[in-house]
């Protein structure tokens, strides 16, 4: 496909030097954008041109999914209906158990069947802004104008979307916007929506177009290398039960794996979500696009043991109704009912009036986190603020904020113990989604030829600070109506070749690498011993400090230093008990603690390099006169993609970013 038009007139860019140790400038990459062509209409334009494949010819193209959440069930189901022979891949022992179950709140549509005024171009607005101008504002266009497609593809395929009482599909208001955009199923729209995905993909695998592995955990990939061209045909992945690795071989792959907030030790992701495959991607050289972006949910339930294993995340949808306060004096332990109105400080409705409770996540997220650092927090452990209820009651009545919430207002009572509907939520910012992932075109594909990425796995769409809702939205448009394009239109380029054989020189050395990982981690017989979780759990703790909510110079480097030497100790003395040939979930999390621990360097590298502060990249040395984050748009508006460069080193390259539609203006929430 020819994306060329015309050459548009866009500023020259030069990359800024960076100040971290170890870091050398790379390219300026090409994101396959096509050219003059406005970025609204650039997604129309791509598919009008883009390659076609057969239908005689695509049972000769072998597409290899990694991952059956939201994008990557789509995406297999989707490819297997056009007639192309799809194995997908889940270490789950069913496609409906990934990840994507877990979302609650909605989904957001551009649909404007309400008087609001919404529409597209508003879409895009809220998702630019929202994501402070460090998202590419061609992906966003396609964002807004599928997304009208998948609500009519949801409910049609099965999602029981919330109804007015006439019959239409009902809406509401989430962060970030002015609009009642947000479709939904009460509390459980993840749930709803990856059972129906998963039910289309379950359909194709009954037919034989799509042939599923489960327990088959993804431990490399096979990339081959032709007249200095990369090109991933395959992968490794290994049997959680039986401990075996086997080798795959496709004509392209796609990586759907999920986010790497695990990284944190305590966020809200299921157990089981990691970084494996973006990492093994990462260093056969795949770049890694802004890793340090990572967003903190303001309305997540606070930590309240050293052995909490993990947070759990209350919707951005209870946001409507519920009033965020925290008290106005200091560590004030009284009954929250008992504390007068004159004495509660309703901070997000006080500091940004013009949205009040419905401000960004990574804007409420810093707001909350101010309050409890300046000893205002509440709860045991005062490291929470108050989510109350008690007015929407008295509004609207108890049976309506139960039609809306049960599910969430129960789930709260069984995790905290108290009765939301008579004393208010506590709730804290905790890790909860990545904006960050493997960098990709404006076609998804990776800097390796063959190689896509999708989902929260890719860095897509959501640039610094993504919008609530748009995560569910994000992955049904990658799955069902952005690779069914794309794919197709590298595999026209491949008619005619056949798969990599199985038993190929880099498929075999693709085994080796792998067996030789699990042989390292399971031979270490160091004078400390110490289990996984020891080193998990001081790296999420030294991230949270030095690359949460906020960051600055001086914390970011000690992390970098502290990271370096918890790695070296980890590969020293942990602890991996029993065998490789059978399921070892010691073996399975040693594995992720040390991706974590490469991750974790590479992201604090990302934000000491990245010198402003922008949406949830909050750094304390680029505050604008009343506080709030200050961009750097003149040397930092790009997507750092990273490479690694030998141990301590980083090559970071750049995807400039321009703005057409929505011109770069400073966020204003107030």
């Amino acid at each position: 496909m020819n994306n060329t038009i015309e050459t548009a007139e866009r500023a020259e860019f030069t990359q800024p030097a960076s100040i971290v140790d170890g870091v050398s400038l790379g390219t300026i990459l090409d994101n396959a954008e096509p050219k003059g062509v406005p970025t609204k209409d650039m997604w129309d334009w791509q598919k009008d041109h883009m390659n076609l494949v057969s239908p005689l010819n695509r049972r000769k193209f072998e597409v290899l999914v990694v991952g059956t959440g939201l994008s990557g069930g789509a995406a297999a189901a989707a490819l297997g209906e056009l007639g192309y022979n799809v194995k997908v891949f889940t270490y789950h022992d069913a496609p409906r158990r990934a990840h994507s179950i877990a979302a609650q709140g909605g989904v957001n549509s551009a649909r404007g069947k309400k008087v609001d005024n919404d529409g597209a171009y508003r879409h895009v607005k809220d998702t630019v802004k929202g994501g402070d101008y460090r998202c590419r504002e061609s992906d966003c266009w396609r964002l807004a104008v599928e997304s009208v497609r998948v609500i009519d593809h949801m409910n049609a395929i099965g999602a029981p979307f919330a109804r007015e009482y006439g019959g239409t599909l009902a809406t509401r208001s989430f962060g970030g916007v002015q609009v009642s955009r947000t479709y939904y199923t009460r509390g459980q729209t993840g749930q709803q929506l990856q059972l129906s995905t998963a039910s289309a993909l379950t359909r194709q695998i009954g037919l034989g177009n799509v042939e599923i592995f489960t327990h088959a955990d993804l431990v490399d990939l096979i990339v081959t290398e032709r007249d200095g061209q990369k090109r991933c045909e395959g992968i490794v992945t290994r049997n959680l039960i039986t401990g075996e690795l086997t080798p795959f071989t496709g004509h392209a792959v796609i990586l759907a794996t999920g986010g790497y907030g695990n990284v944190y030790h305590m966020s809200t992701l299921a157990k089981n979500s990691n970084a494996g495959a973006l990492m093994r991607a990462y260093e056969l050289g795949a770049y890694f696009a802004s890793p340090a972006f990572i967003q903190f949910h303001p309305t997540g339930l606070p930590v309240n043991a050293t052995w909490q294993s993990k947070t759990i995340l209350m919707s951005e949808s209870l946001r409507n109704d519920g009033r965020i306060w925290s008290p106005k004096e200091p560590k004030d332990d009284r009954d929250p009912n008992s504390i007068p109105e004159e004495e509660r400080d309703y901070f997000l409705e006080r500091r940004y009036p013009a949205f009040g409770n419905l401000v960004p996540r990574d804007v409420a997220s810093r707001a909350i986190s101010q309050q409890i650092n300046a000893g205002l927090g509440v709860g045991p452990l005062h490291n929470s603020a108050y989510l109350d209820f008690r007015d929407a009651i008295e509004r609207l009545g108890k049976d309506t904020i139960r039609e809306r919430y049960s599910n969430l207002f129960k789930m709260y009572e069984e995790a905290i113990g108290e009765d939301p509907y008579t004393s208010p939520m506590r709730i804290a910012p905790t890790c909860h989604f990545t904006m960050g992932g493997l960098w990709t075109d404006f076609n998804e594909m990776t800097s390796i030829p063959g190689l896509f990425c999708a989902g929260e796995a890719s860095w897509t769409y959501h640039g610094a600070n993504r919008l609530g809702a748009n995560s569910l939205l994000s992955a049904s448009v990658d799955g069902w109506f952005t690779l069914p394009f794309t794919v197709p239109n590298y595999l026209a380029n491949h008619l005619g070749e056949a798969v990599l054989p199985a038993d190929s020189p880099e498929a075999a050395e693709a085994v080796e690498r792998a067996q030789a990982r699990i042989d390292r981690l399971l031979n270490i017989k160091g004078p400390n011993p110490h289990g996984a979780d020891y080193y998990h759990r001081q790296l999420g703790e030294i991230l949270y400090f030095a690359c949460g909510v906020s960051r600055n110079v001086k914390n970011l480097q000690e992390a970098i230093v502290k990271i370096r030497e918890i790695r070296a100790d980890f590969w020293a003395n942990v602890v991996v008990p029993g065998e490789q040939n059978y399921m070892n979930q010691a073996l399975e999390y040693a594995a992720r603690v040390a991706d974590y621990i490469d991750l974790g360097e590479l992201m604090c590298v990302d934000a000491l390099d990245r010198d402003e502060s922008c949406g949830a990249h909050f750094r304390d040395d680029h505050l604008s006169e009343d506080g709030e984050a200050e961009r750097d748009d003149e040397n930092w508006c790009f997507v750092s993609a990273w490479e690694p460069a030998g141990e301590g080193k980083f090559i970071r390259h750049a995807d400039p970013l321009y703005f057409e539609s929505i011109p770069l203006q400073t966020r204003n929430y107030k």
